[in-house]
């Protein structure tokens, strides 16, 4: 059945722990239907073998702890089950979790940081962030290298905390990378996911927001540039099942390319018990040349009617020819203004980006792209 005749809420039904309780997809299914399965490497039907290897270096700012732990810790998978099979298949999988934990009320100046280079072959992993009551961080995680990899990031936001999430996805371009980002966010907490994926051949990332208290408040920004055969794709859920709870969403894409393909899946749920909810979500894309598609779905399913604002909204097209004229009217060549459109474009989400560094390398991306 399709969304069309089955609730928004029965789609998000399934979650588990146990890989047995997820089907190998054929692509037929309503959360597989635009993944390139052949192209996943085995992730999504159990022929994935871990024999990968990483570099990473974690950078911890001053009283920041860090441990490895296994999957029997009370700790791991305390903000959300696995929703599809390829997150259940990295929480099977992983050998050791990395748990970072900011203490209460701690104020932490500078981000966490966490670098991860690929070297080739299949790994699965498991990040969990742990942020007590009252205290304010900024986790930057980027991806680079080459390699398969599947895994979870879970966040616990405490109480009135502050956490900003920026996660670059820059791998080498035959790299696939699947990955379940999960936040319980608590009362009167904030927390922030900012997600820029320019690299890889296929990335598929399945961002999820609960809520664990009242007043929770989260923002989820995303920035894409598809090139030439590659495929991103990126699946949201914010599910509103606490009073009083807000939620923003905004994702821009570019593409350019034959067989250049992005997908943009929103999922937002008001539940029967979410009064006084306020979200919207927005998705733009803008195609720069032919050959290049995006699919970009909103869903939005209200099952109350004490809610203070819902919306959402949806748009893919070619760059405007009016604002190409004006800018050529005004002696600027052609190629300098589809350059100053396109960053026009881009410029309200990397405003967002907190961390000045990533700024940087985001506008560089973005111009490397439009150089080629």
């Amino acid at each position: 059945m399709g969304l069309e005749t089955k609730p928004l809420v029965t789609l998000h039904e399934k979650a588990s722990y146990d890989l047995a309780d997820f089907p190998v997809p054929t692509g037929r299914e309503e959360e597989w239907r635009f993944t390139p399965l052949s192209r996943l490497k085995g992730l999504h039907d159990g022929s994935a073998v871990s024999d990968g290897t990483d570099k990473v270096e974690l950078v911890l700012p001053k009283g920041i702890g860090s441990e490895l732990v296994g999957r029997d810790d009370p700790r791991i998978g305390k903000a959300g089950k696995p929703a599809d099979r390829v997150a259940a298949q990295a929480y099977a999988s992983f050998e050791k979790a990395t748990v970072i934990t900011v203490p209460r009320e701690a104020v932490v100046a500078e981000p966490i940081r966490i670098d991860v280079h690929g070297e080739g072959g299949t790994l699965f992993t498991h990040l969990l962030v742990d942020v007590k009551p009252m205290a304010e961080v900024v986790v930057v995680v980027t991806h680079t290298g080459t390699g398969v990899r599947a895994g979870n990031v879970e966040f616990l936001v405490g109480d009135g905390a502050k956490v900003t999430f920026v996660a670059l996805q820059d791998s080498d371009r035959d790299a696939v990378h699947l990955a379940q980002h999960t936040a319980l966010v608590g009362r009167d907490a904030t927390f922030k996911s900012i997600l820029v994926t320019l690299g890889g051949d296929v990335v598929r990332l399945s961002p999820r927001v609960g809520y664990a208290g009242r007043g929770g408040d989260a923002e989820l920004v995303g920035l894409y540039f598809a090139d030439t055969g590659q495929h991103l794709e990126h699946r949201l859920l914010v599910d509103h099942s606490l009073p009083d709870c807000r939620s923003n969403v905004i994702y821009k894409g570019g593409l350019q390319g034959e067989g250049a393909h992005t997908v943009w899946i929103g999922d937002v749920i008001i539940r029967a018990e979410a009064t006084g909810t306020d979200t919207y979500e927005l998705n733009r894309n803008l195609l720069l040349t032919d050959g290049a598609r995006a699919d970009s779905v909103p869903n939005l399913e209200i099952l109350t009617g004490e809610i203070t604002g819902a919306g959402h909204a949806s748009a893919s097209g070619r760059l405007d020819d009016e604002h190409l004229f004006y800018l050529q009217a005004r002696g600027i060549p052609e190629a300098e203004a589809r350059r100053l459109v396109v960053h026009g474009f881009f410029n309200e989400l990397i405003q967002r980006i907190d961390v000045p560094e990533i700024q940087e390398r985001v506008l560089a991306a973005v111009e490397a792209e439009l150089a080629r």
